[in-house]
């Protein structure tokens, strides 16, 4: 079984910035790919950020530029610096871990943490 756990949510103005991070534990396997999610009210999930096999960063188009991903591998860990931030990017955000264990993939996702933008 694998936890994620989320934290670095809130309420910011603005222009200001958020550090999300997302911590795995328990029987992890082989990293494949970790990364964010987003889902804004009344939209779809959809990709943030991830790192793919450690080094290939994706990132979407709306953020590059102003949201920087990173990993503490040791930790297991993945983090979402959040920088110049837009009342856009309220949404949930996602933790997203994909993993090979005994020779099988497992997808696993966080329980979310709130983003709002606001003045």
């Amino acid at each position: 079984q694998v936890q994620l756990v989320e934290s670095g949510g809130g309420l910011v103005q603005p222009g200001g910035s958020l550090r999300l991070s997302c911590a795995a534990s328990g029987s992890i396997g082989t990293i494949n790919a970790m990364g964010w999610y987003r889902q804004a009210l009344g939209k779809q999930r959809e990709l943030v950020a991830t790192i793919i096999s450690g080094r290939i960063t994706n990132a979407a188009e709306s953020v590059k530029g102003r949201f920087i991903i990173s990993t503490d591998n040791a930790k297991n860990t993945v983090y979402l610096q959040m920088n110049s931030l837009k009342p856009e990017d309220t949404a949930v955000y996602y933790c997203n871990l994909i993993t090979t264990y005994a020779y099988r993939r497992f997808e696993y996702w966080g329980q979310g943490t709130q983003v709002t933008v606001s003045s």
